[in-house]
């Protein structure tokens, strides 16, 4: 799953980073509210983790940016201010939650994570199509309940089909999602087909009764087969 942190602290942004990447997340960053707004809207992020005070702008500004795109959804303040009166401008302005400086970083992925469920899966810890069961706690995939073998990408691929089943997925939507928004440097997707071939040959082996099917020149979708 894919994060942005909005964080104008060099150090505390880092440590951020760091931290989620550990927990497997595909990590952006943004330091100022110029780059935060470009970003929000060029790329879609599973959570944000966004900072109020901002050198040049109000995390409470790019709240409001989000919530007229009816993007809000997903988004856990982490500030310096405590008071009630800023609690409640985020929280009424679509945040999912407030969490105040100094906090754990413990804490701040637990919250995520709850905030992941609640969103998504309300509540439930899995996701499941056809006889494919991906466990998201453990990170590991079954078909018809017995272990799937996938490398990281593979089970992110898989966890984003799956959050996306009726739609068709494009290869750059994909890359980014995987792979973060660094993909731009790539010079083609072939990587993507290669990643794409391997998942096919183990839900083919694994006799999933599931497929993905490619979609010429655009990308694919996952279909019962």
């Amino acid at each position: 799953m894919k994060i942005l942190i909005v964080e104008d602290e060099m150090e505390l942004s880092k440590s951020l980073e760091e931290s989620l990447i550990k927990e497997q997340f595909i990590v952006e960053v943004a330091f100022d509210f110029a780059t935060a707004s470009e970003k929000i809207f060029l790329y879609e992020y599973d959570c944000i983790l966004l900072d109020i005070g901002l050198p040049d702008g109000s995390g409470l500004e790019i709240l409001k940016q989000l919530k007229k795109a009816g993007k809000a959804g997903n988004i856990i303040i982490i500030s310096a201010k405590d008071s009630l009166d800023d609690k409640l401008a985020g929280l009424n302005l679509g945040a999912d939650d407030y969490l105040t400086k100094p906090f754990h970083i413990a804490e701040l992925n637990a919250r995520i994570k709850a905030v992941l469920r609640r969103k998504k899966l309300d509540g439930k810890q899995h996701l499941q199509y056809g006889n494919l069961r991906l466990d998201l706690e453990e990170r590991k995939a079954y078909v018809d309940q017995k272990h799937l073998p996938l490398n990281r990408k593979e089970f992110d691929i898989l966890n984003y089909f799956l959050f996306n089943k009726t739609r068709l997925v494009t290869k750059t939507a994909l890359a980014e999602h995987v792979w973060g928004d660094n993909i731009d440097q790539a010079d083609n997707f072939d990587f993507i087909y290669y990643q794409m071939k391997n998942i096919r040959k183990k839900l083919r082996k694994a006799k999933a009764d599931i497929e993905i099917e490619a979609v010429y020149g655009v990308g694919y979708r996952i279909v019962e087969s």
